[in-house]
């Protein structure tokens, strides 16, 4: 692919443009999150910087996102790492331990934590600025005609599922593959896969209750990644001012993230309900089988990396020091990074 100059300009009346690339449809949560985001910053800079938005993959793609941002296709750009060809090892591995960290929020605290102590995290996305984190809802599985009601029901099943997740699936028995969101929808439609990994709002943000018919509650874990960046050779041609309008707004956008990932969970269920899906929960025991085979197949993941037992053991840390601080502070999301 042919990389596309997207600096930013400045305009004779003294505005500068950035370009802003994503792969989701301008209806999407996420987008709708990044809208909150382009208005802040417009505001923020008293109309001195504009954001140009290219949806629905129209400049990046889903897995060279952070290659395409960091050659200049876009300024500011919605990155997967985790679906990312190569480039991205810790970032794509280190997504499968965060179990027991049970929100948005505390999904991307643990991130954080992690992406200031070890340094693969951000020499993975060197050329780049972080301007937000994502964690998300739970996942379970929606499929197409199987009802899923104890583990034992997976095995033979042709499942789109995060990367953390492959192994462990295919003890399971089931037949995992990875691919994007984005094309999930028609893979279920054509019958290439059975069903997905993916949290309950997708039937509704992605349109699978039209193409799938269950969904069973798992709780499966899932961990946080820089989801929203900037190419530093952008922002350094930015007025210094400007800079620090860019840098400062990733509490806004985090919050909207989280935010709409709200919204899009309770809306799911109603959206299922209304299109009759079947929704059941994984018995108790299945569960906490689930979430014993999950963890132990984390561990292995994490050998596979250098230092990987490091990372792993510091995210476990942090989430056992949130639940901690939630018995003793209100519900507390704030880390400090220096816990041990």
């Amino acid at each position: 692919m042919a990389a596309v100059s997207c600096s930013p300009q400045r305009q004779p009346e003294g505005v500068y443009t950035l370009r802003y690339a994503t792969p989701y449809p301008p209806q999407h949560p996420f987008s709708r999150a990044d809208q909150r985001w382009i208005d802040h910053v417009q505001t923020a800079s008293q109309g001195k910087l504009h954001i140009d938005t290219f949806w629905s993959g129209m400049l990046t793609s889903s897995d060279q996102s952070v290659l395409e941002l960091r050659h200049g296709v876009a300024d500011v750009a919605a990155i997967q790492p985790i679906y990312e060809r190569g480039g991205a090892h810790v970032l794509r591995t280190q997504t499968g331990f965060y179990a027991g960290a049970r929100s948005f929020e505390e999904q991307v605290s643990v991130y954080k934590c992690l992406a200031k102590r070890f340094a693969p995290f951000r020499d993975e996305l060197s050329g780049l600025t972080v301007l937000a984190a994502q964690g998300g809802n739970l996942p379970g599985i929606a499929t197409r005609d199987t009802r899923i009601g104890s583990l034992g029901d997976l095995a033979g099943l042709r499942l789109r599922a995060p990367s953390e997740l492959m192994e462990l699936l295919k003890a399971l028995g089931a037949d995992p593959v990875t691919m994007p969101m984005g094309d999930v929808y028609a893979s279920l439609a054509r019958g290439v896969i059975d069903g997905v990994v993916a949290p309950l709002d997708a039937l509704r943000s992605l349109h699978l209750a039209e193409v799938a018919h269950n969904f069973t509650r798992m709780a499966i874990p899932r961990g946080a990644y820089p989801a929203r960046a900037v190419r530093n050779q952008s922002l350094q041609r930015l007025p210094t001012a400007l800079q620090a309008v860019v840098r400062e707004s990733r509490d806004v956008w985090e919050t909207a993230l989280a935010g709409e990932l709200d919204q899009a969970e309770a809306a799911g269920l109603t959206y299922a309900a209304e299109h009759h899906i079947s929704l059941s929960d994984l018995p108790a025991p299945d569960q906490a089988a689930f979430h014993l085979a999950y963890n132990k197949a984390a561990r292995e993941r994490a050998r596979s990396l250098q230092g990987g037992e490091a990372i792993f053991d510091a995210a476990q840390t942090w989430v056992a020091a949130l639940h901690t601080q939630q018995g003793d502070k209100n519900g507390s999301t704030s880390l400090n990074c220096n816990y041990r």
